[in-house]
């Protein structure tokens, strides 16, 4: 592969065997002037199930899509509903596309979703929500999270995931077990 790119965020661009390969969102395929087209509605169909899905463009022609989803840990609705009864208001900070998001928050319960944020912004959210006067913790595991997990009051780092997160959060969970942790929420509550 010759001439890669890899904007944050956004997806991929390279040339591969000569070809120019092209994977993200239709908005970053629209970018490289290739238009989804038809199969923003299938796209949007495996949104609403909650998956991101990710196009692919060859040359000069949308080639196809794939679909991810991250499954949901079997405790999490239980985590979420313990920091609920303790006071915590969750929010939903992510990178996906709106309709991916709201699909998810749904399933969980969770009523603020912030969406489509790009990396460089999902700090600015939270720094945003202790202006407001709230204590921030932020939960991630990712390169993308890194900042934001700076910008907490907590910043609690997955130790299955990248070792800038954990470097950029104040507390690394060692099994990664946002559900077990947050059994402890009350020490979240603004008193």
């Amino acid at each position: 592969m010759t001439d890669f790119d890899s904007p944050a965020g956004k997806g991929a661009v390279g040339v591969v065997e000569g070809r120019r390969v092209v994977l993200g969102s239709a908005g970053f395929l629209l970018s490289h002037n290739l238009h989804t087209g038809a199969a923003t509605a299938q796209a949007d169909g495996l949104r609403a199930d909650g998956a991101t899905a990710i196009f692919i463009g060859i040359d000069d022609a949308v080639a196809g899509m794939f679909a991810i989803a991250d499954p949901v840990k079997a405790a999490t609705p239980e985590a979420l509903e313990a920091l609920r009864a303790e006071g915590v208001e969750v929010v939903m900070l992510t990178g996906d596309n709106r309709v991916t998001a709201e699909a998810v928050a749904r399933t969980l319960g969770i009523d603020r979703v912030e969406a489509d944020v790009l990396p460089d912004h999902k700090s600015d959210i939270v720094e945003q929500l202790r202006r407001e006067g709230r204590v921030v913790a932020m939960a991630g595991d990712g390169v993308n999270d890194a900042p934001a997990l700076a910008a907490a009051d907590v910043g609690l780092a997955m130790s299955s995931g990248t070792d800038v997160a954990m470097e950029s959060a104040g507390v690394t969970l060692l099994k990664g077990d946002l559900p077990a942790w947050s059994r402890h929420a009350s020490c979240l509550r603004q008193r």
